[in-house]
């Protein structure tokens, strides 16, 4: 039997969007002086690209003050930040790319999260939109509050949408608590997990879904993560031939309903930078009336980035942190590229579980 938190969560990782706009203490500012230690940075690393930056010249000292800020709160604290400043205009892709990078580089190792192998995920539905299977990210649709796949997802604002949506985070440990409250009949069932469709973005000797169950909540002494996106979730019960039952769709509406009740609604500007913890946040976003004009498009950057100081204590490593993940190009350091070990097979143990 599946060990199962039955205490309601009481630590900073809890909250509703009332008490987070009350208390801006997530709320970061780039000054003059990061900026400064930024051109530095880029000034050292000369034309080297990403894959093969020495990210110590990141390694400054108001730049890393800052960061080290951001990083607490977002694995530590809310599990969420914002940072606003962060200089966007005069900049090539090339150098706003490697700038935001070794920036990131303090908070965790950036991961690939496409079908294209790349560490830098374009959010638009222009013409720098990546290849990534059958997902729909970058649409102008309203995005349903989720998680991504690693630790940690950063997004970077190149330029927003002329009509101006705002982001959303909501606390999947407020959701937790909510489920205890209403619902706790319904946590065996999550806690027992969901098979999750890989988007046709997995490789020749993979299964297009994970092929084992990845737990929606798990817990570790006492400390709790989520994984849910049922944008994920749904896709693969489909292909599975096994529809979520109306208990299954229940629980999930009232989840949504719980995270869209409880959110925290901000708006998301050039310049800015959020972070959100995947363990515990879910993040998404208003619609946007779609922009034909190239120019006028809204484009962020992407990060999915793995800790590297004091990871989340999980279950199970390679199932609740990597067996997301790790499928055909997703998952790979920028060293596993440098080194060509992206062009096998992840490694996997006899349940087909990344092997850690």
């Amino acid at each position: 039997m599946t060990d199962i938190r039955t205490e309601p969560i009481a630590d900073a990782s809890a909250w509703r969007g009332s008490e987070v706009e009350a208390d801006r203490s997530w709320e970061f500012t780039c000054t003059d002086a990061h900026i400064d230690e930024l051109e530095q940075a880029l000034d050292q690393i000369g034309d080297t690209s990403l894959i093969d930056l020495d990210l110590s010249a990141f390694r400054r000292p108001a730049l890393s003050s800052l960061m080290d800020g951001i990083r607490r709160e977002v694995q530590h604290g809310r599990g969420f930040a914002l940072l606003h400043g962060f200089p966007v205009q005069g900049y090539s892709d090339y150098d706003l790319e490697r700038l935001y990078w070794g920036l990131m580089s303090h908070v965790g190792i950036g991961m690939t999260q496409n079908c294209d192998a790349g560490l830098i995920h374009y959010v638009t539905d222009g013409k720098r939109r990546p290849q990534m299977g059958s997902r729909g990210v970058g649409r102008p649709g309203p995005v349903g509050l989720h998680i991504d796949l690693t630790d940690c997802v950063s997004l970077l604002c190149m330029q927003q949408a002329p009509d101006d949506p705002p982001s959303r985070l909501a606390s999947a440990l407020h959701v937790y608590n909510e489920i205890l409250r209403h619902h706790p009949e319904a946590l065996p069932r999550l806690y027992e997990g969901f098979e999750w469709d890989r988007q046709n973005e997995h490789g020749e000797t993979e299964t297009p879904t994970t092929g084992y169950r990845v737990p929606v909540f798990s817990q570790r002494d006492g400390v709790v993560s989520c994984r849910y996106n049922r944008g994920w979730i749904g896709p693969a019960c489909e292909r599975l031939g096994q529809p979520l039952t109306d208990a299954e769709k229940n629980i999930f509406d009232f989840m949504g309903s719980v995270s869209s009740e409880a959110c925290f609604e901000f708006p998301f500007h050039t310049g800015d930078i959020q972070f959100a913890n995947n363990f515990t946040v879910l993040h998404g976003r208003a619609g946007h009336t779609e922009v034909a004009e190239e120019e006028h498009k809204r484009v962020l950057l992407r990060l999915w980035l793995d800790f590297v100081d004091e990871p989340r204590p999980v279950a199970h490593e390679g199932l609740i942190r990597y067996g997301l993940v790790r499928h055909g190009a997703l998952g790979w350091t920028a060293a596993d590229l440098a080194n060509g070990r992206h062009r096998v097979p992840h490694r996997r143990d006899a349940a087909g579980l990344p092997i850690v």
